[in-house]
């Protein structure tokens, strides 16, 4: 069973750690390309705008073509784009190359999750889902020492040219183990619906990173936010006049299903600005080195890694409901707690709530991510899928603008550099956003995702309002 997960994990192990290796190495690519760190900053968020914009399709182009044959044709297109990367030789050509890969890893990520939930029973779900999200939480925390070192010890080039091996041995065995007896989907493509969501999903996202990480004046970022705002409500509008929309939003009347990504979204925040925060605030207002500053958030990793066993008979014994609940509140708590380090703090209890919050950020990501499935048609998953992946995506983004907002709100006060107290700040803040979760959560039914488990549903009595 575990097979399957790890096969479509090697290929968003790939995208994840090129996505996160990248960050340590702007100043040298910035070098090369004869521009600025900043103005390169810009250039990178070309792979998030190209997420923004063919992650829609993606359930589209799975039932219209199988999910096995565009799983690795995107695993070329990624690879495509990163000998490009790797051949550039100025600014465009290298936002050209980020545009490209974005437009594989924007077919990887979801049709990973369609072919995950198409071909595993619900009882293995949450235990196939923690085999697949290994990547998205060890790709933040180890990606940056990895860059720091190829950079430092060998060549910039090397972050994009280690995924050829790695892509050819995933459509290798994406092609010995994927399953061959699809179905063929077709149905009309939603062309309106394409454009509008791309144009509100990529302005909102990329509107945010310009907030985050302004290499251009706030107000552009501003403006292109609230655009993405404006066509995404036009596209709810369009969508649910159309018979076959591109993401077909009446899933959310699925209560677990809006439920799921909700509380996930909230959840998320957390996750997307702890890998933005914690080795600026290492390096930043502790002094460390990228390399130092990598080694201690590893240790987060490390966690991820050792809640994947048992995972499945946690939620079987406690339910999702409950281990939610409890999971989400412990699981913010250990973000704000790094609202508490000092430079005077011993190195172990910096490293013992990082450990233990990966493990349970890791629970509460793998149960989440199989819950949203619980309550689906198998007919619905196509569409879920990608609605789940744009969820995701948003909200990470808005977790790291977040973050940023508050560090340059704090840098109001005292102009001339961040400092520690600064760090502190923004840690409480992303911390009790994703306390926020627990709200969500609470709503669910006593019995939610009893499907996921082999064992009878219980009794409607225990449905909660």
């Amino acid at each position: 069973m575990r097979i399957l997960p790890l096969v479509l994990a090697v290929a968003l192990f790939m995208e994840n750690m090129d996505a996160n290796v990248i960050s340590t190495s702007l100043p040298a690519i910035a070098s090369d390309l004869d521009t600025s760190p900043i103005a390169l900053k810009l250039a990178l968020t070309s792979y998030l705008v190209s997420l923004a914009v063919f992650i829609p399709v993606s359930g589209w182009m799975a039932d219209r073509f199988t999910a096995r044959r565009i799983f690795r044709i995107a695993i070329g297109v990624f690879m495509a784009g990163s000998l490009l990367c790797a051949a550039s030789s100025s600014l465009s050509a290298f936002v050209g190359a980020r545009f490209l890969q974005g437009i594989g890893g924007a077919m990887m990520s979801p049709i990973a999750r369609l072919l995950l939930v198409r071909s595993t029973p619900k009882a293995d779900l949450v235990l196939a889902f923690s085999w697949l999200t290994i990547p998205a939480l060890v790709g933040p925390v180890v990606g940056p020492p990895i860059g720091g070192f190829i950079t430092t010890y060998s060549s910039w080039h090397w972050i994009f040219l280690i995924n050829i091996p790695i892509g050819i041995l995933g459509i290798i065995m994406a092609s010995i183990h994927l399953p061959r007896d699809e179905s063929i989907i077709i149905r009309p493509l939603d062309w309106p619906g394409f454009f509008l969501s791309g144009l509100g999903l990529s302005g909102f996202i990329f509107g945010l990173s310009l907030i985050s990480l302004p290499a251009l004046p706030q107000w552009l970022g501003f403006t292109m936010t609230f655009t993405g705002i404006l066509c995404g409500l036009a596209y709810i509008a369009h969508a649910k006049r159309t018979r076959h929309p591109l993401l077909d939003l009446r899933l959310l009347q699925n209560t677990i299903f809006r439920i799921s990504i909700t509380g996930g979204n909230l959840f998320r925040l957390g996750i997307g600005a702890l890998p933005f925060l914690l080795p600026m605030m290492l390096q930043l207002a502790f002094g460390l080195t990228p390399i130092q500053s990598g080694l201690i958030t590893f240790i987060s990793a490390v966690g991820a890694l050792g809640m994947k066993f048992g995972v499945n008979r946690v939620f079987h014994r406690f339910g999702f409901r409950r281990i939610l609940l409890i999971g989400t509140l412990l699981s913010a708590a250990f973000i704000a707690i790094n609202g508490l380090f000092t430079l005077a703090t011993p190195y172990v209890l910096i490293l013992a709530p990082l450990l233990f919050g990966g493990f349970l950020r890791s629970m509460v990501f793998s149960g989440v991510n199989a819950l949203a499935y619980a309550d689906l048609a198998q007919e619905d998953i196509s569409q879920a899928t990608p609605i789940l992946a744009v969820a995701q995506q948003a909200s990470i983004a808005l977790g790291v603008a977040i973050a940023g907002m508050v560090l340059e709100l704090c840098l109001l006060t005292h102009p001339e550099s961040l400092q520690l107290r600064d760090f502190h700040i923004a840690f409480f803040v992303v911390g009790g956003l994703s306390a926020l979760a627990f709200l969500v959560f609470y709503r669910l039914p006593q019995n939610a995702g009893y499907q996921l488990a082999e064992t009878k549903p219980p009794s409607s009595k225990t449905l909660v309002p």
